[in-house]
Order: structure tokens, then sequence, then C-alpha cells
């Protein structure tokens, strides 16, 4: 017997449920990034998440895991554009230009990111050694320790350490100390950079 017409797929057209899994996450995101801009990833429950969205819990533990998993999500939807222009954007920040500035590129719009995510990040990365297991930390690390090669050139100084210890003020836990603890602007903080990258690299 054939389906009612109604009922045929129709070709290039997702099944009814995928579209409507996809509507839900998509609200839970958007849902999400306004509840914690307005309040801070720590006050947000999932609960509450689930109730603005207007979906059930399951749904948001099925998708995301936990608010972790939620966070990092999002955080992933924004990092991605600068991971992309890291690769193929224009230069100092993307190929063609001096290691030294593309170092102090990356470092400035890195902490650009963590100025517009800061709560967030703080959210995602608690817990010892956290930050250095996910997947960006990886990218980043070797995008800097491949820069720094290319510097140093046959220089006998361990790259990666140096690399580490170029990532290490882009935390989001010592940004943060820095933008509201003490006290510093964004443009403190780039130049204090500018000055650290120049002095591990080129000994001035």
């Amino acid at each position: 017997m054939l389906a009612p017409e109604g009922d045929l797929p129709v070709a290039g057209q997702a099944p009814r449920r995928r579209a409507d899994a996809q509507r839900n996450h998509e609200r839970v995101l958007c849902t999400a990034r306004r509840l914690f801009a307005e309040r801070g990833p720590q006050q947000v429950s999932m609960d509450l998440i689930a109730a603005e969205a207007g979906v059930g819990k399951g749904t948001i533990f099925r998708a995301f895991g936990d608010k972790s998993g939620l966070v990092g999500t999002i955080l992933g939807d924004d990092e991605s554009l600068l991971q992309d222009a890291l690769i193929r954007g224009p230069s100092p920040l993307g190929p063609g230009a001096p290691p030294l500035d593309r170092i102090v590129a990356f470092g400035e719009a890195y902490m650009d990111f963590l100025e517009s995510h800061l709560d967030l990040m703080l959210a995602s990365e608690l817990g010892l050694g956290v930050r250095f297991a996910k997947g960006p930390f990886q990218l980043y690390r070797t995008h800097v320790s491949l820069l720094v090669r290319e510097a140093l050139g046959d220089s006998d100084v361990d790259a990666d350490y140096t690399a580490d210890v170029l990532l290490t003020p882009l935390a989001a836990d010592f940004f943060a100390y820095q933008r509201r603890g003490r006290r510093r602007s964004i443009e403190e903080l780039c130049d204090a950079y500018r000055c650290l990258a120049a002095r591990v690299l080129t000994g001035r």
C-alpha cells in the first residue's frame, strides 16, 4: 500500500525530526548565549536554559552533554573564526608576515577574543590542566611553536617550551587577573605582550 502523498519524502529535504532537532539546537544556543551574557555562566542552570528555550532538559543533555559542553560549543563556534584567520586570513595574523609579527598579532587577537568571552572562557577552563587538553589550545600551541622555530632558526632553544611561555599570558584566569584585578587596559596588555614576545625571540 502506497503512503499518502503528504507522507512521501521530498528529494533534498531533511527528515522532519532532523529539522526539528536542528531548530532546537539553534534555539538552545541562542538562549544560552543570551542568558550567559545577562547573568554570567555560573548563575545559569540547565533547567533555566531549557525553560527559556522551550525544550526539555534531556534535549540539551543529549546534544551537549552538560553545561561545560554547551559552553564549549558556543566558544567553539566563535573561536573557529579566529582559527580560520590564523590559517588563511590577511597578515600579520594570517600567513605572510615575519614570525614575531604573527605571534604578536595572534596575542592581540586572542586577547580581544578573551575580552569578549571572558566569563565563558573562565567557566570552560575550570580544573587543573583542562585548557591544555583542549583542541583549540593544541592548535594555538602548534601555531606558535612553528613560528618560534621559524624565528629562532638553528637555535638550541626549546621551541615547544617557549611557545608555552608565550601562551601563558593568554590563559583566561591570567587575563582576568590582569583586567579585573590589576585593572590593566587591553592596550597595556597588548604592549606588554609585544615586549615579552620581542624579548623572548630577539633578546631585545
